[in-house]
């Protein structure tokens, strides 16, 4: 398990030189069923990182650019009209693979953007009153690029509250730039790149990862922590219960990758701030005195006592 763990993210790291902790969160989100928000500037290898996963669980890959003119048939797909056989049939969109890029997912109208909730909580989508399942394993993993609000749409709280987790990747080293030039000299390492898992394989670890232990105590230690969101004077709305569930899943990933089958208090801690900090709200105050919602989870997790 470990071993395929390693392959996983050495994998990764071939086309996303530099990021290892960002890879790892990757991993745990997959891992744990979760779907992952990229909130970086263009360029930086968003897109890179949703092909590498594909190509590494040797799982299908779909790409949408959100735009203000996009529908939700765009997305979902629609029921198009035989004259042959005189009925309907649906052609699905491409919602319909196992890892979906949503490439700026805040350039899209709310409509065509809660398009995707059904999706994202139930792996399913109801069209014409009919229910069409998700291949196994779904992932959703939607950009948006934090410097430029022109002709954008603010995600609502309950899209972000969708997102298990998110990340930013940021600029590389100057010595990781370079090798990325030489490496890129002749072809993409993408195109390289090896499938080192199977679809099937990866929903056989989500299933090993339901299965690690979490002690009555860590439990309360997750609870605590998002509780804690619920009352802080700085924050205006605190983390739901979707916030709880979605740490406690990560934990569990982070033991199994590493090699355990229990849960840490450290593990719970490590992904506090990409899980939790997205799903507040502060208050006017905070928010125009130039706190950032990262430095609130982090003063939670170190206020919050830490079970022995």
């Amino acid at each position: 398990m470990e071993e395929l763990i390693a392959k996983i993210e050495g994998n990764l790291s071939r086309v996303i030189l530099g990021k290892p902790e960002a890879i790892r969160f990757l991993v745990v989100a997959i891992l744990s069923g979760g779907h992952v928000l990229l909130e970086d500037v263009p360029g930086v290898g968003k897109t890179t990182m949703a092909k590498a996963l594909a190509k590494t669980i040797s799982g299908t890959f779909k790409r949408v650019q959100f735009t203000p003119d996009l529908l939700p048939s765009d997305i979902l797909g629609t029921s198009i009209f035989n004259p042959e056989k005189k009925s309907f049939h649906f052609r699905p969109g491409p919602v319909f693979g196992n890892i979906l890029l949503a490439d700026e997912i805040n350039r899209a109208s709310p409509r065509t953007q809660s398009s995707l909730l059904e999706a994202m909580s139930e792996q399913q989508v109801t069209l014409d009153g009919k229910r069409h399942d998700l291949p196994r394993p779904f992932l959703v993993i939607a950009t948006q690029n934090p410097i430029e609000y022109h002709g954008t749409y603010p995600l609502p709280e309950a899209q972000l509250d969708r997102f298990m987790l998110q990340l930013s990747l940021g600029y590389p080293q100057a010595h990781e730039e370079v090798t990325m030039l030489f490496d890129q000299k002749i072809k993409h390492p993408l195109e390289d790149l090896e499938p080192k898992l199977t679809t099937e394989d990866l929903s056989g670890m989500q299933e090993q990862v339901k299965r690690v232990e979490v002690s009555q105590e860590v439990a309360r230690y997750i609870v605590d922590l998002v509780a804690a969101t619920r009352t802080h004077e700085k924050i205006k709305m605190g983390v739901s219960p979707r916030g709880s569930q979605s740490l406690y899943r990560a934990a569990q990933a982070a033991g199994y990758i590493n090699g355990r089958d229990f849960v840490l208090p450290d593990d719970a801690k490590t992904f506090a701030v990409p899980i939790l900090a997205h799903r507040i709200v502060l208050e006017t105050k905070a928010k125009f005195g130039g706190v950032s919602k990262a430095d609130v989870i982090d003063e939670l997790v170190n206020t919050v006592p830490v079970p022995a």
